[in-house]
């Protein structure tokens, strides 16, 4: 196969720009080198803002520059995010980014089989416009974890999780020696594709990586202090659907069970300092999580905006739609 130059000469064009930019560039266009074309105009796209929107560019406007969700939460920020899974797009990421309304989105990785290299342009789209992101997965072994971190998202979140020994068992997957048995490979963005010294590399991972338990079954409602007190756990994340339906009251998310249980899990957070996390059905569900102690909160999904943008359209044009009835 010939030689790829375009990485080569994009980093001689960014030979001005500090060394930030040219290791986080460098990072994140490697994993497209013999991607689809598609790849290659995001990575136009993210070479043209980090360019114009650098001190070369005094009269640009601002360029959203990347923060992790754990720097956000750690700051005390409230962090805003979406689902996406079903209708995953690198231009539908963009355009999330673009309305600078989200601070990154979440893979659904449970209910969608996402390929490595969708993983790949997903994650590295998200980058371009200063957005994390994490992954949802089983958790039923560790390659699937260390797939998702080597591929560019900033952290796993464990669904179905029923115990504390699950919990620790995730973890472990997700962290290096000495924290856990993460294998090590740096050959991913994560390591910068061979750039990084493994020592700096996985001490850096250990820290960064940003670890979720969902706290969507009754089990793991009795047990989330034991799972909050876990070393490498930063958030607990409540599903309410699945929450709702473990405690009987399936969508019924203000019923008392359903507020009993958030109450735990907030105490339990609060108790060992680490986030709380949710899923939010609507402004209300929001405002209530929010004064329990929330402050990552997911209010929407891709389905959901799409559904909505076509309800939109068939209220603006509700008479031009009648007629075709």
């Amino acid at each position: 196969m010939e030689a790829w130059p375009f990485p080569h000469i994009i980093l001689h064009t960014l030979a001005p720009l500090d060394a930030r930019f040219r290791q986080n560039f460098h990072t994140a266009i490697l994993p497209c080198r013999f991607a689809a074309q598609p790849c290659v105009r995001l990575l136009c796209w993210a070479v043209r803002q980090r360019l114009c929107h650098h001190e070369l560019c005094p009269h640009a406007k601002g360029f959203a520059m990347f923060r992790s969700y754990k720097q956000r939460l750690d700051a005390g920020e409230t962090v805003l995010s979406i689902a996406v899974g079903r209708v995953l797009h690198h231009n539908h990421l963009q355009m999330i980014g673009l309305t600078n309304a989200f601070h990154g989105v979440w893979l659904d990785m449970e209910h969608v089989g996402l390929t490595t290299e969708q993983l790949e342009v997903a994650t590295l789209a998200c980058r371009a416009h200063g957005m994390d992101s994490f992954c949802r997965v089983a958790p039923t072994d560790y390659a699937t974890v260390t797939r998702c971190l080597e591929a560019g998202a900033g952290g796993v979140m464990a669904a179905q999780i029923f115990t504390a020994a699950q919990a620790e068992q995730f973890v472990q997957w997700a962290k290096f020696a000495p924290r856990g048995q993460r294998g090590l490979n740096t050959g991913g963005v994560d390591a910068g594709f061979t750039t990084m010294k493994a020592a700096d590399f996985t001490k850096k991972a250990n820290a960064e990586t940003f670890v979720l338990i969902q706290i969507e079954t009754l089990q793991a409602v009795e047990e989330c202090e034991a799972i909050a007190a876990i070393e490498g756990v930063d958030a607990l994340f409540i599903g309410p659907a699945d929450l709702s339906q473990s405690l009987g009251v399936t969508g019924q998310f203000f019923h008392e069970k359903c507020l009993a249980a958030i109450d735990k899990v907030s105490a339990a957070c609060k108790k060992h300092g680490k986030h709380l996390a949710a899923v939010a059905f609507n402004p209300e569900h929001a405002q209530m999580l929010y004064d329990k102690g929330c402050r990552f909160l997911s209010p929407t999904t891709d389905v959901r905006v799409v559904q909505a943008g076509l309800q939109s359209v068939q209220h603006e044009f509700a008479t031009l739609f009648g007629q075709g009835k």
